[in-house]
């Protein structure tokens, strides 16, 4: 785990078991680490001089309680004492005493100021206290400690994947591992960053790896897993997450993998109260909420799904997924009224505006803003938001909260201002969406296509900012790079998006190949038969094949009664001689 310091004190007979013991952490092995050193306590070793190793070798074990009585008097050996604070320092943190991790922390900062993992332990230290700039900060000072230390460059890793992208972090990572190559935690960064920069391939080969140097080891297994469900095999996928020994169902990632994997087997039972679960600790998280409103539907328990998901689908951001099972659950009961209202909705296909993330049941700052801007008190969230952020200006969560209330006062500068700061530390999907929205509100509209293009090179799993650049390329008359992208999200994703399918219709109408067009046109209308925007792409996908006049003009005219003229329809419509 290369958690030691670079050596031990001590002399004669004890020499060689401290040096054993140094070997044993190297490989993260506590058990043979703590055996040499009690070997060399009574070999004649002084308490100060083994009491940070074995702290260290304790905390491999997770016998914080053990490590406590060789820590907690803070007496090391002269050469040791900025060794032994550091790991009272992660004893304190993985206890979650974090005041006084952060005073140890400064006690061994003070003793070796240039001991990269003194640096990288406060910099995950503040991070977990939410100061992620002043994290970013701690990272550097590591690297510049020592540019090649493992542990540094695992820490700049893990936050540049959520900075500039999983591609820029593989290099940390591969660096990292030409100093340890056997080191399982790199190993296990790697692979996960992989999985998500799409290289599949690459990943299963570091899992393989990572099988070979420890098969109990549940992260590989759970890798696999998740590399089996994406391609479809649900059996296989169940079968290597029981290779995790259950070490990932309390986690937010195996909770989400479980849920998908009972679902698609069936249970939906099962599902719904694994991602009911997951909900409770994570109320944002779209994926498992879009997850659990199917398992209820799949269930049949519609008074669940309905008193669920009535507020979520009554939002102007609501997912067109999320409106069509709400309008299918109505009409299954029989109530055509009340489909027809989200029916409406999904055949407009009016782009989201930007909402605040529901997290209702939270009690802490932003909760309390969310629901200042959920019941509409705009001037209230955002003076409690501006003060959050002045309070905490290293945490992402205070100033994308800021510059959302910020936007929803038509303040577009002041956000754009908050967004740019909060990702210099993170850039997940919605603050692209929030920026892009700033930036067209403040009239700078022409920055967004190279802010799209740059977080999808970073980024190019991205469904929303393939969208985006699709919208980007079709508006400046790329159609072919426009087709091209929505191809890659249909090819990821599947068929089931009809506005993906129309959008798709019109580039490849567009970009000259008509028949393609028509089969894309009538998937979209297959899914939304009174959609505007579906018949559109039929109809003019018919012209583009000189074929079914009388059928495209009423498309056409369909489109237009429901949508709304545009010139492109005009000129169909002028060229079939009306």
């Amino acid at each position: 785990m290369l958690l030691t310091a670079p050596g031990f004190a001590g002399a004669g007979d004890t020499a060689p078991l401290l040096s054993e013991a140094h070997s044993a952490l190297e490989r993260g092995d506590g058990i043979a680490a703590e055996i040499a050193l009690k070997k060399a306590q009574d070999a004649g070793a002084s308490r100060p001089q083994i009491a940070a190793p074995m702290g260290e070798a304790l905390i491999i074990q997770n016998n914080l309680v053990g490590a406590r009585k060789w820590l907690g008097e803070g007496r090391f050996a002269a050469n040791d004492a900025g060794y032994g604070w550091r790991m009272l320092g992660m004893l304190e943190r993985f206890s979650g005493n974090l005041a006084a991790a952060e005073e140890a922390y400064q006690r061994a900062a003070a003793m070796a100021p240039d001991d990269p993992l003194v640096w990288s332990d406060i910099g995950r230290l503040r991070f977990s206290q939410g100061d992620q700039v002043g994290a970013v900060g701690a990272a550097n000072k590591a690297l510049l400690a020592d540019p090649d230390n493992p542990r540094a460059l695992e820490l700049r890793a893990q936050m540049l994947r959520e900075q500039a992208g999983w591609e820029a972090a593989l290099p940390l990572y591969e660096r990292a591992l030409l100093r340890a190559p056997k080191d399982i935690d790199l190993l296990a960064g790697y692979a996960g960053t992989l999985g998500e920069a799409g290289r599949m391939r690459d990943m299963l080969t570091v899992t393989r790896s990572m099988i070979a140097l420890n098969a109990k080891d549940p992260r590989a297994w759970f890798y696999q897993a998740v590399l089996a469900a994406r391609a479809g095999n649900v059996d296989l996928a169940r079968s290597l997450l029981d290779h995790t020994r259950s070490r990932f169902d309390g986690m937010p990632a195996g909770l989400l993998l479980r849920g998908a994997l009972e679902l698609e087997a069936g249970n939906a039972n099962v599902a719904v109260s694994l991602l009911d679960g997951l909900i409770q600790r994570q109320p944002a998280n779209s994926t498992a909420q879009l997850l659990l409103a199917r398992a209820l539907y799949e269930a049949g328990d519609t008074r669940g799904l309905l008193g669920r998901f009535a507020g979520l689908a009554g939002r102007p951001d609501a997912s067109s997924y999320l409106l069509a099972l709400m309008a299918r659950t109505l009409e299954e009961q029989g109530d055509r009224a009340g489909a027809a209202q989200y029916l409406d909705r999904l055949a407009k296909a009016a782009p989201a505006p930007v909402m605040p993330v529901a997290e209702h049941g939270s009690d802490d700052v932003a909760g309390a803003v969310r629901r200042l801007i959920a019941g509409g008190n705009f001037a209230a969230a955002n003076l409690a938001a501006v003060n959050y952020a002045k309070q905490r200006p290293g945490m992402f969560e205070a100033l994308s909260l800021a510059g959302d209330t910020s936007l929803a006062q038509s303040q577009s500068l002041p956000a754009l201002d908050y967004y740019r700061r909060a990702m210099a530390v993170r850039f997940p999907d919605r603050m692209l969406l929030r920026s892009v929205e700033a930036l067209e509100r403040s009239g700078r509209g022409s920055q967004v296509p190279a802010v799209v293009v740059g977080y999808l090179g970073a980024w190019p799993s991205s469904r929303l900012a393939a969208r985006l650049a699709a919208g980007h390329a079709a508006y400046a008359g790329d159609w072919a790079h426009s087709r091209l992208l929505l191809e890659t999200i249909v090819l990821r994703t599947g068929t089931r998006d009809a506005r993906v399918m129309a959008d798709l219709s019109l580039a490849q109408t567009e970009s000259g190949d008509p028949e393609m067009a028509l089969v894309s046109a009538e998937r979209a209308a297959l899914l939304l038969p009174n959609s505007g925007f579906a018949a559109q792409a039929w109809g003019l996908a018919l012209v583009g094949l000189n074929a079914e006049p009388d059928a495209a003009r009423a498309l056409l005219t369909k489109a237009r009664r429901i949508d709304g003229d545009n010139p492109r329809i005009a000129a169909a419509l002028k060229g079939l001689g009306k």
